[in-house]
C-alpha cells in the first residue's frame, strides 16, 4: 500500500528529521509539506491525504484548530507531533491515532506506522464487509423482498479490531461526530456515525429513542414518561437513556403487537 502523507510543521528542521525517518518506510509518499495551519486546511480540503504528521503549536491554526475546520469524520488518519506531552488526552479526545513527542525516537516512529497500517487495513476491512453486506441485502431483497440485517460488526476502536455480535449491544449514544457503542461492561468508539449504525442496524430491534441515543429493546427493563413529550429509559444494566416524543413514538410502533 502506498499512504500518501503530509507534515505539518512551522520547524523545517523538525519537517526534514521527520521526513528522513520516514524515509525507511517504501509505504509513505510524502505528498505535502505544510508550514501553518491555514496551509494545512487548503490542503487536506484540495487533495486526497491518507495520513497527516501534525504538529500542535503552529501559526495561523492549531492543530486541534485544523481538525475543527476540517471535521473529525473527514480527517485523514492523524498523528500529532509536538514538543509537549500536556496535549495528549486532548490529542485522544481529538481521534488522533498516535501522539508523538519531539525529538521522535526512530523505533517510536516504527511502531506509529505499524498502528497506522493496521488501522488501514481494519477500515478497508470494515468497507469490504460494508459493500458484502449490501450484496447480500440486494440479493435477499431480490429472492425474499426483505433486507438482511448483520449479525455481528467489525468494530475499530483505536489501533483494537474486534468482531461484536449485534444482539449483545446494549445501547448506543451519540459522541461528537461519532458514537459509543454499549456491550455488557464495555464501550467501544467505532470510526461511524450514530446515523451510520442505525441505518445498518435492524430496526425492529434498534429504535433511535433520542437524535443522540440508539435501544435494544431487549434490554429496555422500564419506561419512565416525563409529561406528555420527553422522558427516559431503564436498561436492565441500570443505565438510563434519554427518550424524546419521536422516540416514543417509534418505541411504541416496534412493541405494539401490531409491530409483531
Amino acid at each position: 500500500m502506498t499512504l500518501k502523507t503530509l507534515l505539518a510543521d512551522d520547524e523545517s528542521l523538525a519537517r526534514k528529521r521527520l521526513r528522513q525517518l520516514l524515509a525507511i518506510d517504501p509505504d509513505i509518499e510524502i505528498v505535502e509539506e505544510c508550514r501553518n495551519g491555514d496551509e494545512v486546511i487548503a490542503s487536506l480540503k484540495a487533495n486526497p491525504i491518507d495520513l497527516v504528521f501534525l504538529d500542535i503549536q503552529m501559526p495561523g491554526n492549531t492543530g486541534f484548530e485544523v481538525i475543527d475546520a476540517i471535521g473529525s469524520a473527514r480527517m485523514p488518519i492523524t498523528v500529532f507531533v509536538t514538543a509537549h506531552a500536556n496535549y495528549a488526552v486532548q490529542a485522544f479526545d481529538a481521534h488522533a491515532l498516535d501522539y508523538l513527542i519531539k525529538p521522535i525516537d526512530e523505533e517510536r516512529l516504527r511502531v506509529t506506522l505499524a498502528h497506522v497500517k493496521k488501522r488501514i487495513a481494519a477500515d478497508s476491512a470494515l468497507t469490504v464487509q460494508t459493500q458484502l453486506n449490501g450484496l447480500l441485502q440486494n440479493i435477499n431483497g431480490i429472492t425474499s423482498g426483505s433486507r438482511a440485517y448483520p449479525q455481528r460488526l467489525l468494530i475499530t476502536d483505536g489501533s483494537e479490531d474486534s468482531f461484536v455480535a449485534v444482539n449483545e449491544i446494549e445501547c448506543i449514544e451519540a459522541a461528537d461526530d461519532y458514537a459509543c457503542i454499549h456491550v455488557g461492561s464495555k464501550t467501544m468508539m467505532p470510526r461511524q456515525t450514530i446515523r451510520q449504525l442505525a441505518e445498518s442496524l435492524d430496526p425492529m430491534n434498534f429504535v433511535r429513542v433520542h437524535r443522540s441515543a440508539i435501544v435494544n429493546i431487549d434490554y429496555v427493563r422500564k419506561i419512565l414518561r416525563e409529561g406528555r413529550t420527553d422522558g427516559w429509559l431503564l436498561l436492565t444494566s441500570g443505565k438510563r437513556i434519554r427518550m424524546s416524543k419521536t422516540g416514543w413514538q417509534s418505541l411504541l410502533a416496534v412493541m405494539s403487537p401490531e409491530a409483531s
